[in-house]
């Protein structure tokens, strides 16, 4: 473990990153800049990234007077930490004026202490899926290659190879091109919320632009079922998902999804049938569940309703319908997940914490996975209009509590093959 806080990064604009020795890394919740302690600093992971973040100035201790102060030097410089690892903190730093608003990645604070990067994180999920050892970039290409070869006609096997798997890089996309877990099924090109950080849809009077183009078609079932039924059939630990960074809200094409898993079943009993949604037609999660749907994950940047409604801007639906479908599902012993947005300073506030909790025993949820909120802090906490964010107790306390009331509920990132539903699905937190 690291033996004194890391030293503050900054970035000279020219791509080159320094470390401040007359400065100790300090993070971010909410709107403000707190002192780490040493044990919530963590190497950063392989896959993670450093980014610039222009017209900012990094924030940190003057190592001689322990005085917080700017750092004047270039700008500041934040983490992308990888799948599997949960933020403690944000990059602290102050926004001058005229600072462009920051793209949909998360920001996480970082430093440097003797020849390594840190962050601040925790591992929050054993499993390996979307490390960056795994992937083979030569078997991905030929697997890629195979794929459209073998499904000439089909429409989602192109989307997903060309776009998904060789454009974007999409972790999911590029295990389906290695024929293993997790297969991403989008399928809607429609959505009936407007969130303020889509990850696949900006209007153009936006100041940021999406980091992904969205499906523009409507699947068949013929298209879903004759990918999904092999890769269940020989995939190992196989899940497919409906509902991905790429489309629109899967629940709006639920018609095609229900006829996609009645036939589906007819071929092969083998693993998971999940869907990633914003839970908003408790009717629809119903003729899935019923049709054979194993797990859905809902996903929400709050358990407060109104914190919810100004980021997620739903048409015709409301927060009340989120929560129905959870109980929905739990109500067929479907498992159920929330991909929570985790953002330090809102996520482990003290009315979070109590909202989270009635969430919880409302639903009598599964399991939380614990997802980095990709988007610019100040932009964010600006356009849902919040100034105060009350009293913060930190993630890791968060965590702690609500394990210890909910001992049952599962942390992780992914969403678990039928194996680990079945089985002991066990968080370590000494991980």
């Amino acid at each position: 473990m690291i033996k004194q806080s890391p030293y503050l990064l900054y970035s000279d604009g020219n791509g080159n990153i320094f470390e401040d020795t007359s400065l100790y890394a300090v993070g971010r919740s909410g709107w403000d800049a707190f002192p780490v302690a040493v044990e919530d600093w963590i190497e950063l992971p392989d896959g993670g990234n450093l980014y610039e973040l222009p017209g900012r100035k990094g924030i940190g201790i003057d190592v001689i007077t322990n005085e917080m102060r700017l750092c004047e030097k270039g700008w500041a410089v934040a983490a992308f930490i990888p799948p599997a690892h949960t933020g403690l903190y944000l990059a602290a730093y102050e926004t001058m004026q005229d600072a462009p608003t920051l793209p949909l990645f998360c920001y996480t604070a970082a430093g440097w202490f003797n020849n390594k990067f840190y962050v601040t994180g925790v591992r929050i999920e054993k499993d390996i899926r979307q490390e960056c050892a795994g992937y083979n970039d030569k078997k991905i290409k030929t697997g890629a290659e195979h794929l459209i070869e073998n499904y000439p006609h089909n429409r989602l096997i192109k989307h997903l190879m060309q776009n998904c798997c060789n454009t974007y890089n999409c972790p999911a996309a590029r295990n389906f091109a290695l024929s293993r877990w997790e297969c991403p099924v989008p399928a809607s090109p429609a959505c009936n919320a407007n969130c303020i950080g889509c990850v696949s849809f900006q209007p153009q009077e936006e100041e940021i632009t999406s980091p992904q183009d969205r499906l523009t078609f409507k699947p068949t079932v013929e298209e879903i079922v004759e990918f999904t039924v092999p890769h269940l059939i020989n995939a190992p630990y196989p899940i497919i998902s409906f509902g991905q960074g790429c489309e629109g809200e899967p629940l709006l094409m639920w018609e095609v999804l229900r006829d996609s898993i009645i036939e589906i079943r007819k071929h092969t009993t083998r693993g998971s049938i999940n869907i990633n949604t914003n839970g908003s037609k408790p009717d629809a999660v119903k003729a899935l569940c019923e049709a054979g749907l194993n797990s859905i994950r809902v996903s929400t940047n709050s358990a407060r309703k109104e914190i919810y409604t100004p980021y997620y801007r739903p048409n015709n639906y409301l927060f009340e319908d989120i929560v129905e479908s959870l109980k929905v599902a739990n109500s067929f012993n479907v498992w159920t997940s929330i991909n929570y947005f985790v953002f330090p300073g809102m996520t482990d506030c003290e009315a979070e914490y109590e909202a989270l909790r009635n969430l919880i025993k409302a639903t009598n949820l599964n399991m939380i996975q614990w997802r980095n909120f990709n988007i610019d802090p100040d932009w964010y906490l600006g356009q849902i209009g919040i100034t105060e964010t009350g009293d913060i107790m930190g993630i890791k306390q968060l965590q702690k509590l609500i394990h210890e009331e909910f001992p049952k509920v599962k942390f992780g990132y992914f969403n678990p093959p039928i194996e680990r539903i079945k089985g002991n699905y066990e968080f370590d937190f000494a991980h």
